[in-house]
């Protein structure tokens, strides 16, 4: 889907995944969980919506990258969570133009963790794979990409489902070490089968 069909939904609020707050399960894992990564270190959030994961983590101690190819849902994030807040950054970009990331500095081993909540779900399903070998290309050694995926069985989308033990395959193959994938706790009533997931580059 074209970034100009994001940003209508944006202006609209057709955007049905938006929860007005960080997701349940990430918030309390990241808050609370001793298996949780630890700041300091520089995290992207891609496909960041509204920003709230984005703020959260940057609330954490985090330095972070809230990336989205949607100038609405930029513009928006600053909105509600600053423009010029210490710790957070926002960027319009797409996560597949390599050159637009290296401009913005995000390049090969530059970042120590990926956020994923509602990216993977929104991009068409022939791009999982060049997503996760993304994600992995831009973390450093030891790099951690946390996810909350959306596993629902429905046949249409966005937001496309996912199977959790294709998912695990998938991400296995892109060269992640699996530390954590579980049914999500706490999760949104709107949001049905979500999973949690941690994996190491």
């Amino acid at each position: 889907m074209a970034a100009s069909n994001w940003d209508q939904r944006y202006r609209e609020g057709s955007d049905r995944w938006e929860l007005g707050r960080p997701a349940p399960p990430l918030q309390a894992f990241l808050r609370t969980d001793s298996r949780a990564p630890q700041p300091p270190g520089r995290v992207l959030v891609p496909g960041c919506g509204r920003g709230h994961e984005a703020a959260l983590l940057a609330d954490l101690g985090y330095e972070v990258i809230g990336l989205d190819f949607s100038s609405e849902a930029i513009q928006r994030a600053q909105v509600l969570h600053g423009s010029d807040r210490a710790g957070l950054r926002w960027l319009q970009a797409d996560l597949f133009d390599e050159a637009a990331l290296e401009a913005a500095g995000i390049s090969a081993a530059s970042l120590q963790g990926v956020l994923e909540h509602t990216c993977f779900c929104a991009i068409d399903p022939a791009q999982r794979e060049a997503y996760l070998d993304t994600a992995r290309r831009l973390l450093a050694p030891g790099g951690w990409l946390l996810g909350l995926f959306w596993c629902h069985q429905r046949p249409d989308g966005p937001p496309w489902g996912s199977a959790p033990a294709l998912l695990a395959q998938q991400l296995a193959a892109a060269g992640f070490r699996q530390e954590l994938w579980e049914p999500a706790q706490g999760s949104a009533p709107e949001r049905d089968h979500e999973w949690l997931g941690l994996w190491r580059r």
